[in-house]
């Protein structure tokens, strides 16, 4: 609780500093160029500095990777480099109060609160205009798709920031409609002579016989029959609870097919997952570390091939790309029904590039992030590239047909590689990219198929909280109410696994969520979400 406020203040007091640091012409940002009517590559090379955000597993100096070296060549433009591998909200926010302003901040990772704050304040400046004159990629793609423009245009008309754009499927078939899919050791299962459950009882005895009989054989009793990483996004347990009714998503927020935007952490069928969740923990079933571990833990152990069930998004990540663990079912609940929460997730965010007011070279900057929308190289900044010597590639490129082709993972877990090479921030892949401009990912691909065969049909709600621009009162009412009321939701639920007397409290907690101000959060989404409907009409 006192961590956000504390950020909060932060951004104010960055937005009042950037202020006196702009007006002293204190930033770091590159000479004015004069250059108009601009053609890539340049005759001469000019220099462009921007902030930027990348995995640890990638270079220091992002102009390593082969993607950015071919950009430089084919554009004339140099790009130096702030990249902040670790704390980078922080970082970033301490470089805007001191003034040191960049030309642009890619991978900006800013909240909507941000986005609007940095606005208001002038620390970044409205690109719409930049778009219809000088942005014809990102363009063409806004006016194919008008979803996409309404998403990323602020309440006050303007858009600031320039976005993320990955469609992999729709719908209910979308890959992002589930994130923490929960996976079963099948060798284990076969080891013991069990069938694979079908309901949240069956689940129980088979993780007794996991921690019980030995099933990897090693005499230890080291198994540990369910693991995750508590409020861990893709690794969390919440799948559960969509057997007990409504069940759970990172956001506490689903649509009901009437409409009515309903909160899931008061719901009843919240308090009978987590009494679940409890029967398991008194049975010692659940992993000691769980409510504690960090990834790179949690990785560790799944790599050992230690776990009986656990959740991710993909298997390969945690305990490699084999047939030792299969998708667990959706199972049944008390009552027989099977039933997923949809995440409110779709391959979009708004938050991946913005140009500051420090910038004194638009036009030559529109034009360099829009060469990020033309369609080959967004899929190579959003996945990697290809024909480097130096690691395993991506892709290989098909030079008759203009077309990048995947090539197999080799047993690497996706995100590894992709890590190293992608370059991430604004770009576009479109569904009819597929099959012309690229292949679909192998493991992308065998992704939606399971979610297609397993949890598409027990998707129950038709619509998904959409991802509405709100006006920032609106906004920093919800972050204020948000601040105190996740924290409390997620350390009771920790409190109630690990302790019990959920019966015994559960009164006094829909109180407290009330004085945090549940009804007006919940006011706020409704409002917002009716709008929306309305505005596609």
């Amino acid at each position: 609780m006192k961590k956000n406020t504390i950020t909060k203040s932060m951004l104010v007091l960055a937005s009042a500093l950037l202020l006196t640091a702009c007006s002293s012409k204190s930033s770091t940002a590159s000479p004015d160029y004069e250059l108009k009517n601009i053609t890539f590559p340049l005759k001469k090379e000019v220099t462009l500095k921007f902030m930027t955000n990348t995995s640890t597993m990638a270079p220091k100096n992002p102009n390593e990777k082969l993607i950015l070296k071919r950009l430089e060549k084919e554009t004339g433009v140099h790009i130096d480099w702030t990249n902040y591998q670790s704390d980078f909200a922080e970082k970033r926010n301490l470089d805007i109060s001191s003034g040191d302003l960049p030309d642009a901040i890619h991978n900006d990772g800013a909240s909507d609160v941000e986005l609007m704050s940095w606005a208001k304040q002038g620390v970044i400046v409205p690109v719409e205009d930049l778009i219809d004159k000088y942005m014809p990629n990102l363009k063409k793609i806004l006016d194919e798709n008008p979803e996409y423009r309404s998403l990323i245009t602020a309440p006050d008309g303007h858009i600031y920031s320039f976005p993320w754009i990955e469609e992999l499927g729709e719908g209910k078939e979308s890959i992002h409609s589930v994130n923490d899919m929960a996976w079963i050791n099948k060798e284990w299962l076969d080891k013991l002579g069990l069938e694979m459950p079908q309901t949240m009882d069956d689940l129980v005895k088979v993780l007794e016989a996991f921690k019980t009989q030995d099933p990897n054989g090693n005499g230890k009793a080291d198994e540990i029959p369910i693991s995750f990483i508590n409020d861990g996004g893709n690794e969390d347990f919440k799948l559960l609870f969509g057997a007990y009714g409504e069940g759970d998503n990172d956001d506490h927020i689903v649509v009901e097919n009437d409409g009515t935007v309903n909160f899931t952490a008061d719901d009843d069928s919240y308090k009978e997952g987590v009494k679940f969740m409890r029967s398991l923990y008194e049975k010692g079933l659940i992993d000691t570390e769980a409510f504690e571990q960090d990834f790179n833990n949690y990785v560790s152990k799944g790599g050992d091939q230690l776990y009986g069930v656990y959740f991710t998004w993909d298997k390969a990540n945690i305990t490699g790309a084999n047939d030792t663990y299969d998708v667990l079912p959706v199972l049944a609940g008390p009552d027989g029904r099977k039933h997923v929460t949809r995440t409110n997730n779709i391959g979009f965010s708004r938050d991946r590039m913005v140009i500051t007011s420090a910038n004194k070279n638009l036009e030559l900057t529109a034009k360099w992030i829009d060469a990020q929308y033309a369609p080959l190289q967004s899929v190579q900044n959003n996945w990697g590239t290809y024909g480097d010597k130096k690691q395993q590639n991506i892709f290989e490129f098909d030079k008759t047909n203009q077309m990048l082709k995947h090539l197999p993972l080799e047993g690497k877990a996706p995100t590894e590689i992709r890590q190293k090479t992608e370059v991430g921030g604004p770009l576009a892949i479109l569904d009819s990219y597929y099959g012309k401009v690229t292949t679909m990912p192998d493991d992308a691909k065998w992704r939606l198929d399971i979610l297609k065969e397993n949890y598409v049909p027990y998707m129950d709600n038709e619509e998904i909280y959409p991802k509405v621009f709100m006006e920032e009162k609106d906004l920093d009412k919800l972050a204020q109410i948000e601040a105190d009321m996740k924290d409390y939701v997620s350390r009771k639920r920790s409190e109630w696994i690990t302790k019990g007397n959920i019966d015994k409290e559960w009164d006094s907690y829909k109180a407290e969520l009330k004085k945090y101000g549940l009804d007006d959060y919940v006011k706020i989404k409704q409002t917002y979400y009716d709008d929306y409907k309305k505005s596609q009409k």
